[in-house]
This record gives C-alpha cells, sequence and structure tokens, in this order.
C-alpha cells in the first residue's frame, strides 16, 4: 500500500481529502506529478488559491520546514503560484481585475 498524501510533510490528515478530490491519492503519486501540476489539478477541481497552501506542498516536497523558504526562492514561488492561479482559477474576471488581485487592490471575487 503507497503512502497517504499526509506522509509528506507540512501536508496534514485534512489533506487527504483534498488531493484525493483532484485524483491523488498518494505521497508517490503526488511527487510524480510535481508541485506546480499537482496545484493545478486542485484548483481545477474547486480548491481555492492559497499561496500559504502551495508553499507548504512544495517545502514538503523537498523535505523542509513550510517555513524555511525566503528571498528570492520564495518571490520565486509566488511567481510560480500566480501563473498557476492566472492559468484558470479566476475564469470570468477581465485582465485588469486579475491584476488588481494580484496586487492585493481588490478582493478575489467569490463563486
Amino acid at each position: 500500500m503507497s503512502d497517504p498524501v499526509s506522509s509528506i510533510r507540512n501536508l496534514g490528515p485534512a489533506s487527504d481529502a483534498v488531493y484525493a478530490r483532484a485524483g491523488i491519492v498518494s505521497a508517490d503519486q503526488l511527487r510524480d506529478l510535481g508541485p506546480d501540476a499537482a496545484y493545478r489539478k486542485l484548483l481545477q477541481t474547486g480548491s481555492k488559491p492559497h499561496f500559504i497552501a502551495f508553499y507548504a506542498m512544495v517545502m514538503g516536497l523537498q523535505g523542509r520546514p513550510w517555513n524555511d523558504c525566503q528571498g528570492d526562492e520564495k518571490r520565486d514561488l509566488r511567481k510560480r503560484f500566480d501563473a498557476i492561479k492566472a492559468g484558470g482559477h479566476d475564469k470570468g474576471r477581465s485582465e485588469l481585475e486579475a491584476a488588481l488581485d494580484m496586487i492585493g487592490v481588490i478582493k478575489t471575487r467569490r463563486s
């Protein structure tokens, strides 16, 4: 039997259900997909985008504590997260609204 997603550092028991909704049912499957593809699947199956959740998963896949990353590495993670989020999560939102949301000027539209 494979290890659950929650066996990865920083991902607790609630992660198992969230990832399972996206069709990711094991730690090995998450590792094989990689963080960007896995997070994209989470968003496509209804999870709300949250930078800390993405960040914690990336760090966990590297065997690092969720708060271990700083500076340029953290900025690069934010760029990756924003690109994943922009890839389809905010459908129906104008480019201007999406850009304003990204810089924190307007609140995220709720579905």
